[in-house]
């Protein structure tokens, strides 16, 4: 845990660094894109501890001045596979985006996803003897929570505070300089498999980049694409990536849940290119152009062409109806819907005061996805985009962009963390608590 803590700390004096030379590079590694976003600040140094994580913050922080995408390479699942593969489209995304900018980066912060994410609620309180609350009270009373046993081959990646309690009066979200007898703190812990963020660091490092902050692209997508509203009320937002689809849960503007699929676009290209016996350049192209889950009488009639294998454009010529290539998506889309079902279901999201979900990312935009999520998630569900950000070429807006804006909005304006204080040492035992929204309903 000390080392972690360690890394993490190294992460943000990098951050820090990065935004007193006034740029940051964005990475989103994903399986089917890797896209590199560059950033130049105001030379404004964020002030975590008098503001919070909300949707519009962090807008006058900053402007978008060099983007550039790439197919990903080596990647699988949201985690990498292939090493060289991997730097060799980092590289070339980073120096596209560079070159847009006109400028050199060393900084990058970078989210990923997939790594079997792992959420767990946590609590902790401590006395204060009618003092004010300082910074070193808030480094006491995130200390004394009860670190789980999360395994040995897993990390930390976000380490959240996301309610405070000073006495009877809880929902607090920074209480410094408030007097009181006793302050407790919920936190959410979120956890991946090491190998996964070790990978990553690893391979951001062999490519001539600092790495100056970590975070999960499930996180990052519920900051861009949930409104304010929504991260006050209670939402899930549903991230259908190409190797994973990553779930988020927020309420009172904070991350409180998330998890992941192992299962995304890519997998629906696969079914198409095995269905109909296409090449996956193909299979990609067809679902891009055609796709769709929700089969009319009009579907039947309207015809595909599509090619085979052998380079003879005569003897492979042949039609499918988009019926059939409806056939083929619809029951993996399902299946993909079902789990993200299943993980929500084992979170406690329907004991939240508002059940709104948002799908977003590259896989969010087949044709007809809304009203078959509606039925399978529930009715409130709506498909949504990234916030606007200055300076954000148009190309760059979709909902496929969803995790690396909201790593934008991350970069500019940071959550507090536990690692943000200094925080003893000697105080890392702990037992398991339980998932964290069903603790965070019965602890509210």
């Amino acid at each position: 845990m000390t080392m972690l803590y360690q890394t993490q700390r190294a992460m943000r004096n990098q951050r820090l660094a990065a935004m007193q030379r006034g740029v940051v590079a964005i990475l989103d590694v994903g399986t089917s894109k890797i896209a590199c976003l560059i950033l130049r600040f105001d030379g404004v140094t964020p002030n975590s501890a008098t503001e919070g994580v909300g949707a519009m913050s962090g807008q006058s922080r900053f402007r978008v001045i060099g983007v550039a995408t790439t197919r990903s390479r080596g990647v699988k699942f949201g985690e990498i596979e292939t090493m060289e593969e991997t730097e060799r489209a980092i590289r070339t995304a980073v120096q596209a985006a560079q070159k847009m900018a006109s400028i050199r980066v060393d900084h990058v912060i970078a989210c990923f996803s997939g790594a079997r994410p792992r959420s767990y609620g946590l609590a902790g309180s401590v006395d204060l003897h009618e003092k004010a609350v300082s910074e070193h009270d808030i480094a006491r009373v995130l200390s004394a929570c009860d670190v789980p046993d999360y395994g040995r081959n897993r990390q930390v990646v976000h380490a959240l505070p996301v309610n405070f309690a000073l006495d009877h009066r809880s929902g607090l979200s920074d209480p410094r300089g408030q007097i009181g007898n006793r302050l407790s703190v919920d936190m959410h812990l979120l956890t991946v498999d090491q190998a996964a963020v070790e990978n990553l660091l690893h391979c951001i490092k062999r490519c001539d980049l600092e790495l100056a902050g970590i975070a999960s692209s499930a996180y990052a997508s519920g900051v861009s694409s949930l409104i304010e509203d929504e991260q006050e009320l209670g939402a899930a937002c549903i991230e259908l990536g190409g190797g994973a689809t990553s779930i988020s849960i927020f309420i009172r503007k904070h991350m409180i849940f998330a998890d992941s699929v192992r299962m995304g676009g890519a997998h629906i290209t696969s079914d198409i290119s095995q269905g109909l016996q296409v090449p996956m350049p193909m299979a990609e192209r067809i679902k891009t152009f055609y796709g769709g889950v929700e089969a009319t009488g009009m579907d039947d009639r309207e015809m595909i062409d599509i090619g085979g294998e052998t380079g003879d454009w005569e003897h492979d010529r042949r039609q499918v109806s988009r019926a059939e290539l409806i056939g083929v998506m619809r029951p993996r889309v399902e299946e993909i819907l079902e789990e993200v079902r299943a993980r929500l279901d084992a979170a406690g999201f329907d004991h939240l005061p508002s059940q709104r979900i948002v799908l977003t990312g590259g896989g969010s935009q087949i044709p007809g996805l809304d009203s078959l999520a509606a039925r399978i998630l529930g009715q409130q569900v709506r498909l949504g985009r990234p916030l606007r950000v200055q300076g954000l070429p148009q190309a760059a807006t979709g909902p496929a962009f969803s995790s690396a804006v909201g790593l934008c909005l991350i970069a500019a304006h940071p959550q507090d963390e536990c690692w943000d204080f200094e925080i003893p040492m000697d105080r890392y035992a702990g037992r398991s608590l339980r998932r964290a929204v069903k603790w965070f309903r019965e602890n509210w």
